[in-house]
């Protein structure tokens, strides 16, 4: 999948676990507790993301992201899970 995409995805699942970004545009340098996810709504994001776009990435990796547009970088280059 694009850039583009995957941004989207992680946007999408940002507005259902966050209240008040509904209309709001979302500025991807911004992290998503700046954006007003709590953590668990950080973690829940991530993994629906995940979920959604077939990647896995350990937490390890996901530890020192800063914003939204590293969390896509990341995904794009994540592999698939094996089966």
């Amino acid at each position: 999948m694009e850039r583009a995409g995957v941004v989207a995805v992680i946007v999408k699942h940002l507005r259902l676990n966050v209240d008040g970004l509904d209309d709001e545009p979302i500025d991807t340098t911004r992290s998503m507790l700046e954006l007003g996810a709590s953590s668990l709504d950080a973690v829940e994001v991530v993994m629906a993301s995940m979920q959604e776009l077939k990647v896995k990435v350990p937490r390890s990796r996901l530890s020192g992201l800063k914003n939204i547009d590293q969390l896509a970088d990341l995904f794009c280059g994540a592999q698939p899970p094996s089966a």
